[in-house]
């Protein structure tokens, strides 16, 4: 599978990350590999992921893709999630439109999991995708994330009932 990177990079003399690490897939994680995994990660057999469509990963082997929970909406439309390696697990985003305002931000899922009011660097090119694609939806990080977890308040207690 073919990966297409957010650039970011190691500032030497803040010894900080600038922009983001995430790796977007060509396509869609196969399914097979989403089972291997996610049972892995819940430490569960029954379960198999086949609600998530997974389209990226970070460095540190964390997990971003859709949520399908809202019946009948398009795939665009389903939330966004993250499920970090070390067992972290959360809702970043609505719909792509708010992820796309994250990246335009500068925050990558995993920062956007972690810190919303990280001082990224805001990218000019996600930007210009974001007016374009999801015009109007211009929000803070804070507020994108905030947003998403209100609407499925329920979503760590979904995902720790599959854990083991």
């Amino acid at each position: 599978m073919a990966e297409v990177g957010l650039e970011w990079e190691w500032d030497e003399e803040t010894d900080e990350a600038r922009g983001c690490d995430f790796e977007l897939y060509d396509q869609f994680e196969e399914p097979g590999r989403t089972a291997w995994w996610f049972r892995l990660w819940t430490g569960n057999q029954e379960t198999d992921g086949s609600e998530f469509r997974f389209f990226g990963t970070t460095g540190a082997g964390d997990y971003t893709g859709f949520w399908l929970v809202r019946p009948d909406v398009a795939i665009s439309d389903q939330p966004v999630v993250y499920i970090g390696s070390g067992g972290e697990h959360g809702l970043i985003a609505r719909d792509l439109g708010d992820l796309l305002w994250l990246f335009a931000a500068g925050l990558g899922p995993a920062e956007a999991f972690a810190d919303t009011d990280s001082t990224a660097q805001p990218n000019e090119a996600f930007r210009i995708i974001a007016e374009r694609h999801a015009p109007g939806g211009r929000r803070s990080p804070t507020q994108i994330v905030t947003t998403a977890r209100a609407e499925f308040p329920h979503f760590a207690d979904h995902i720790e009932a599959m854990c083991r």
